[in-house]
Order: C-alpha cells, then sequence, then structure tokens
C-alpha cells in the first residue's frame, strides 16, 4: 500500500513563502486524496507490489480501461511525494558534490539551470510541473509535463530530481494569479541538499 509522504517539518515552517493553509490543504487534502484513489486503482488492475515507479513506466501494460487512472493518480502520488519532500524550512541554498558538477556542466552555473526551469514552469499553459531530472548515467535535464504525468510516465528513461508544482491549488490560497511569485518563492524553500543526495542515489 503505497503512503504520502510524512513532512519532516512543521505545516507553518515554510513561512513566509509557502504559507500553513496552503500547505495543509495541498498535502493534507490534494495529496491524500490523489495516495487514496492511486491505492484503490492498483488493487483493482492486480498490481500490489509493484512500485510507482513501474506502474508508471509501464502504463502500456495495464488494463487500457484503468490506464489513464493509474497514470493520473499514480502521477499525482508520486508526484506530490517528490515536491513536499523536498523542501525545507532551513534549505541548502546550492547542490554539492556530484550534482553540483553535472549543472555546471549542463547549465554553466545552478543560477541558469533555474531560470530553465522557472521559465518552462511559468509558461506551462494551464495545470502541470516543470522538472529538473537526470538519467542512471547523471546526465541531466529539464522539461515541463501536463496535468500529473512526469518524465517516468512520458517514458523519457529520465528520474525527477526536482518537481515544481504548477497546479493552481499550489499556489492560488496565498499568490492568487501570481505564479512567477509563487515559482520564486519555491526556490527559497527547495533543499538542494536533499537533491544531491537523491541524484547520488540514483547515478550510484
Amino acid at each position: 500500500m503505497f503512503e504520502q509522504i510524512k513532512l519532516d517539518y512543521a505545516t507553518d515552517a515554510l513561512e513566509p513563502w509557502i504559507d500553513q493553509i496552503t500547505i495543509e490543504t495541498h498535502h493534507g487534502k490534494h495529496h491524500a486524496t490523489y495516495t487514496k484513489n492511486f491505492n484503490d486503482l492498483v488493487e483493482k488492475a492486480g498490481l500490489t507490489g509493484k512500485s510507482a515507479e513501474e506502474i508508471l513506466a509501464h502504463l502500456d501494460t495495464v488494463d487500457a480501461s484503468l490506464r489513464q487512472g493509474l497514470k493520473n493518480q499514480g502521477g499525482g502520488y508520486y508526484n506530490h511525494n517528490l515536491y513536499f519532500e523536498m523542501f525545507s524550512p532551513n534549505p541548502a541554498k546550492a547542490p554539492t558534490g556530484k550534482l553540483a558538477d553535472a549543472i555546471n556542466k549542463k547549465f554553466g552555473s545552478l543560477e541558469t539551470c533555474k531560470e530553465e526551469i522557472t521559465k518552462l514552469a511559468a509558461a506551462q499553459f494551464g495545470s502541470g510541473w516543470a522538472w529538473l531530472s537526470t538519467d542512471k548515467s547523471g546526465v541531466l535535464a529539464v522539461s515541463k509535463t501536463d496535468n500529473q504525468d512526469n518524465p517516468i510516465s512520458e517514458g523519457t528513461g529520465m528520474i525527477p530530481l526536482v518537481a515544481l508544482d504548477v497546479w493552481e491549488h499550489a499556489y492560488y490560497l496565498k499568490y492568487k494569479n501570481l505564479r512567477p511569485d509563487y515559482i520564486n518563492a519555491f526556490w527559497e524553500v527547495l533543499d538542494w541538499g536533499k537533491v544531491s543526495a537523491r541524484y547520488e542515489e540514483i547515478i550510484k
């Protein structure tokens, strides 16, 4: 049974960047619903015991009538787990080690990397996500997806490192229609130490 990530920070700990009511609503309601619905569909599809990554990477092998639901609810579960996991009230402001080297090699600097992700997030029409991902060899890429799609369900072979949620429920309670202000706030609470650790775990 899949479980939504338990926050290792208080719901008001990301203030003033991300407000308490948004965390409580986004994590406690939206993410909880995706998790429940995903579990229900996994059981119905006979996929119990498989990882979320396995399910999302092989949607073409499941019952066609359940495929879109698994993509939507499984993506909602997986994407939000990563999103909430990488936040901290006292975040490392820059990556270290192998991720720092990979970012400099691919983008030239951390700021350029963030700018590319920010542009994709700001330009996403409607609901979706912007991503920093890696392949197993450590090569990085940025991308954006619609709805709850992600690089895994799109079959890119890439594994997400940073998930920037631009669904309105991620920011509208505080920022209203000012998505760029929310995107700027996202970078203030993203913990590059956690991202660096995830990167090294994936490529080892």
